[in-house]
This record gives C-alpha cells, structure tokens and sequence, in this order.
C-alpha cells in the first residue's frame, strides 16, 4: 500500500498530485522537496525554483489544447486529457483571490494576411494573470500545509536509490538527510533535467531521444501585432522545412504589459517573458520566443547546451537591435544582456541554423509592415529536453520501476497545464491502487 509518497520538485506537476491526494483524502504522508522557497519567502526574481515551479510563477497562461505542450494525450486519450487540464485550470481558479478575473480566449478563424508566409495555431488558453500567482501561490501552499503535507525547501536531492526506495538529499538535519518512499513522483523543472539524465544513465532506463529547442525573445512595440493580438492574444505562428528537419514556431506570447524575463539554468542566461494585468505597469510592448526544434542532431542535449554557452558574455546572454536598446524589467532595472551591434555572433553560435530564425523575422516584417527595424531579440531562448524515459502509459512509471512516476519537465513537458495534467494522472492512479 502506497502510504508514503515523496515528490521531487514543487512545480505544477507536484502541486497538483499533492492537491488531488488531500482532496480525496489521501491518509498516507506527503512529503515535497524543492531547491527553492516557499510563496512567502521566494523573491520575485527567483524565477527557477520553489513552489510552484517556474511557469506558475512567472507566466499564467493555460494552455487547453493537447497539441501544445507536450503529448498527453498519447498517455491517456484525448478525453482523459482534456478532463485532466479542466482539473488543473479548477485549480488555478479555486485559489485565485478573483477567479472571476480567470477568461479564456478562444480564437476560430485564421486571418487571410497571415496565410502566404504563416501557418497559425489557434486553440484556447486561459489567462491567470500573472500579478495574481503569487497570491495563488501563497492560498494553496496553505491548504496543503493545512492539509498536512510536508515540505522541505532549499534542499537538493543529491541521488535516489531505485532498487531500496531511499532519497538522499543534501540536507543537515539528520531527518532530512535520506527518506523512504513507497511511491516516488519525479517532477523537477528545468534546474533538475541535468539530474534525471543522470538518473537515466546510472539506472539505464530505456529513453526516447528527443529534439533540439532553441532560438530567441522576441520584443516590439505591440502597435505592430495588434491585428493578429485582436484574433488571437497568445498567437502561435509556425512554419516547417520538412526536408531540413527543422520547423519554427512563436511562443507564449505576452502582451499590454509584456516584460522579457532571465532565467539561469546551469549558470548561463537565457530569456523568457511574462505579462502583469494590473494597469500600472501596461508598457504597449509585445514579446514572444521564437522556438526551432530541429531534428536529427546527435546528441541533442549536449549540443543545445554548447550553443548556449557560446551564446554567452561575461555571463549574460545577449540582445541584438536595428535601431532599440534592451527594455526594463517590471521592476524597472534593465534586462541583463549584452547588446551587440551585428547578428554575426548569433549566427556564428547557432549555425547553420540562425538563417530560419532570421528568416522568420524577415517575413514577420512584410506580414506586419509597420514593424520594419523596430524590434529587437533576446539571445537565446532554449527548451532543454532530455531524453523521455519511457513510461507506463497507465500511470506515466517507469517501465522498470513501477513505483517511481516522471512528470511535467522531467517527462518532456512543455507548459503548466500538461505539467499539473501529468500530476494529477499519477494521483488518481495511487488513490485508486
């Protein structure tokens, strides 16, 4: 009986299984380990650890389409997976201090200017807000304490033994130091894929390799999309070259008040971004990744994280414009970049495939034609995706340990909504077992 349940990372994912244990009166112990903060002691900056992971953190955006985000539906079905995400999206709203503020936009036509150089992706995203997810935070991580989980924050989990079920953490108080699991849900961000590759490797569990993400921030004046932003306010333009094994696409789009975040992860900077609601801090600015996933490279963690490195001046990344200068952050400092005056650095690191990007680019300025040199990109935007392991489809275990459960980033998750599906899948699983 699964009576002891330790979860690793307090992102969406663990958040979510611990919420639908508690909810259905789960008797035995939870216990969540996290590098990072409590919602009352994490600082705004700390965007990559503590509870609720990063996306819950710093983005609000749900997507509600299992097209994007990653392939839960190839787990469960497609009707498993949508009853999954309206639970996850309950969620958000249950502990929003204005729920009614919750909205989901849900575009259906694609607009003819678009069509000769974009495909567009339309499907439904509901939006939190992000000036809302620390309350969020804060209101949930008081139910599960409430509720008696247990947490332990700022502690890395420094191995874990299969075969005896034991967590061995970094932590100096002896209680803390190895745990004992019944049931192990693996649910580490991006600051633990190193780990669970390496988990990977020392257990040689049967993987999936996966492909190459990476590219740029985009930021313009908004003036410049509000066409498109009218349609669709999280728009997603994609193209693909079949024969090149290389397609593109413009992600988590923000706008009215868009900012351009950092993120650190294994000490190199790349960039993200994020909207506020409130008013206050409206700056009229768009910003949006520019994702490549390439197929076919050889080793295609390793080859991600040597572009990144090279993307990289004396420990920031960097930021290229015709004619702006990097913005400020919602708190008014500059965004930490290192702005050069051609792209040739930029192409030279992720050659040969800058060209698309760039390309990409070009096109967006004839779509748009107000836009002309008015932008500017953040340098670079990666997506690490380690090899998957492969995973009991019932209940997303390991095919050769069933009682240790991957999910959200560490299961190739690209979202909150896929993530907070996978923990709450694994939940219903050990309730019912």
């Amino acid at each position: 009986m699964s009576k002891n349940v330790v979860m690793v990372g307090a992102g969406v994912a663990n958040v979510n299984a611990a919420t639908k244990l508690i909810d259905n009166g789960f008797d035995g112990k939870i216990t969540i380990i996290d590098m990072g903060k409590n919602p009352y002691d994490r600082k705004y900056s700390e965007v990559m650890e503590g509870f609720l992971g990063a996306g819950g953190w710093s983005d609000g955006k749900l997507t509600y389409h299992t097209s994007i985000g990653g392939q839960l539906s190839k787990y469960c079905g497609e009707e498993k997976a949508m009853e999954l995400f309206d639970q996850v999206i309950a969620n958000f709203k249950r502990f929003h201090p204005k729920p009614e503020e919750v909205q989901c936009s849900d575009p259906q036509a694609e607009p003819d200017f678009i069509k000769p150089y974009f495909g567009l992706r339309l499907f439904p995203v509901w939006h939190v807000g992000t000036d809302y997810l620390h309350e969020i935070g804060k209101n949930w991580y008081d139910f599960l304490v409430d509720g008696g989980v247990e947490f332990i924050w700022e502690t890395k989990v420094t191995d874990i033994k299969f075969d005896t079920q034991i967590v061995i953490t970094n932590a100096s108080e002896v209680d803390n130091f190895i745990l004992k699991y019944d049931k192990l849900i693996f649910g580490v961000g991006k600051s633990g894929i190193d780990f669970g590759k390496q988990l990977a490797e020392q257990y040689n569990l049967p993987t999936e390799p996966k492909p190459v993400q990476i590219g740029v921030r985009f930021e313009a004046p908004q003036k410049h999309f509000q066409k498109l932003i009218d349609v669709s306010y999280d728009f997603k333009l994609y193209r693909k070259y079949e024969d090149k094994g290389v397609s593109l696409r413009s992600f988590c789009t923000n706008n009215n008040a868009a900012y351009v975040a950092v993120e650190e992860t294994y000490g190199d900077h790349s960039y993200n971004g994020h909207a506020k609601k409130d008013e206050a801090f409206r700056n009229d600015m768009t910003n949006f990744g520019i994702l490549m996933e390439v197929q076919g490279i050889e080793k295609p963690f390793d080859w991600a994280r040597d572009v990144v490195k090279k993307l990289q001046i004396d420990g920031t990344g960097l930021y290229y414009s015709p004619t702006r200068k990097p913005s400020t952050t919602s708190e008014g400092v500059n965004v930490s970049a290192i702005q050069v005056d051609t792209l040739h650095k930029i192409a030279k690191s992720m050659q040969p495939y800058f060209m698309y990007v760039y390309d990409f680019i070009e096109d967006m300025k004839k779509v748009f034609p107000t836009l002309k040199d008015d932008w500017g990109i953040y340098v670079p935007e990666v997506k690490y995706l380690s090899p998957e392991p492969l995973v009991d489809y019932t209940n997303l275990a390991l095919t050769k340990y069933p009682n240790v459960h991957f999910v959200g980033d560490a299961l190739s998750a690209r979202g909150i909504t896929v993530s907070g599906a996978q923990g709450t899948y694994v939940a219903e699983h050990i309730l019912k077992n």
